[in-house]
């Protein structure tokens, strides 16, 4: 384009830039900030908004600001909404990288303000863990004029609920929908892990009604949460009935969906039934993956069932599934409990020898092992090869 032309323009170069920058290529976007000024190209806010955003993305604040200070320093009146989205561009940096005082100075410098600025401080005030600020924000946002948003609430009540104020999560859901702010898949998804996490599954199974009397129907994720949650207190119909509704309404259970389900049978004590949920995520197209292979090869080492145990090592092998350290340590202990010495040593040095990052629960198991069967002498050499890989 230089040499034949048409003649590059400013949207060209914000456009290279932009595409640099999600390229992670930020130096590149830099060049090509510095080239234009030379072929006589002025860059704009749009230009200046994209690389601030890049530079406080690559924790570079100091850059951002300075470009910030060039900005602010053109001080054109048509530009006031560019700049204030820069303004908060960079706040969100500073807020990110746990410097307040430099976000609030950045804020107060704002002289007008929008919903996402308030949204910006409310989230970086989430980000403080300060609770009692966010609600300030939120008042001060009421009172000049701007109404939270759904990107609002849900910053809120996401706080809320790792914070485990949960039924204040849900008072403020019931806000937002008396305001006519109408939750979406996110709001959903924050309150029903928030009150499964609490314990409280039944209320999370009425959120997802509501969900679905609103023609929301959600994601896999959702319902595997409360299938987890009902398989974590012991309410395995429940869960398989989720499981039945889930496939009613369209969405397809995936592996995450099973590996609930068989572990809750597993809790349950019901290994065969875990196996056949096995059988049943190969019927439907599901390979499974590490997880459900450690659960059902700990489930079987429980049992002291070995030779079990050994087939699901061989068929997860088979299938490409490489077993971790969680694996092996099921194994070596299903060994010891066997008085199988012999495959248990085997087994612990393969490990060690292996690039699998292991630690101190194959050691303590054998250590144990040995200590009970009076072999006090493989119990210290144990403990310093433990304490030469930095375990004490």
């Amino acid at each position: 384009m230089l040499n034949q032309g048409p003649s590059p323009t400013c949207a060209t170069y914000n456009t290279l830039m932009n595409g640099c920058c999600l390229a992670n290529k930020v130096d590149k976007a830099l060049d090509l900030f510095s080239t234009m000024t030379k072929c006589g190209i002025s860059p704009n806010r749009v230009s200046c908004n994209i690389l601030v955003h890049a530079l406080c993305q690559k924790g570079l604040l100091g850059d951002a600001k300075k470009l910030l200070e060039k900005i602010l320093d053109d001080g054109s009146e048509g530009d006031k909404a560019s700049s204030l989205i820069t303004s908060t561009i960079l706040m969100d940096g500073y807020f990110k990288n746990g410097n307040m005082d430099e976000a609030l100075a950045c804020w107060n410098g704002v002289l007008q303000r929008d919903v996402v600025a308030y949204n910006v401080v409310i989230h970086g005030y989430c980000l403080n863990g300060d609770i009692n600020l966010v609600y300030k924000s939120l008042c001060e946002m009421f009172k000049s004029g701007h109404l939270p948003d759904i990107f609002t609430f849900n910053t809120i009540i996401s706080k809320l609920c790792k914070s485990g104020r949960i039924y204040e999560a849900c008072y403020v859901f019931s806000v937002m929908s008396r305001m006519d702010v109408f939750p979406d898949h996110i709001t959903y998804k924050i309150i029903i892990q928030g009150l499964c996490s609490n314990g409280d599954v039944v209320e999370a199974e009425n959120f997802l009604s509501h969900m679905l009397e609103n023609s929301f129907v959600p994601k896999p994720l959702i319902w595997n949460v409360l299938i987890d949650a009902y398989g974590k207190f012991g309410h395995i119909e429940k869960a398989l009935f989720v499981k039945n509704q889930m496939i009613e309404y369209g969405v397809r259970p995936n592996v995450h969906t099973y590996n609930a389900l068989i572990h809750a049978e597993i809790r349950n004590g019901s290994i065969e039934e875990a196996h056949y949920l096995r059988k049943e995520m190969l019927m439907n197209g599901f390979f499974p993956d590490l997880v459900t292979y450690n659960l059902l090869i700990g489930a079987v080492c429980n049992l002291g069932q070995v030779s079990s145990a050994l087939q699901l090592r061989d068929e997860m092998l088979r299938r490409g599934c490489t077993p971790d350290v969680i694996t092996y340590t099921e194994l070596l202990r299903c060994y010891c409990k066997q008085s199988k010495m012999k495959e248990a040593e085997e087994l612990f040095f393969k490990v060690q020898s292996s690039d699998l990052p292991i630690d101190h629960v194959p050691f303590l198991i054998l250590m144990k092992k040995w200590f009970k069967m009076g072999e006090l002498d493989k119990v210290f050499d144990l403990y310093q090869i433990w304490c030469k890989r930095g375990g004490v």
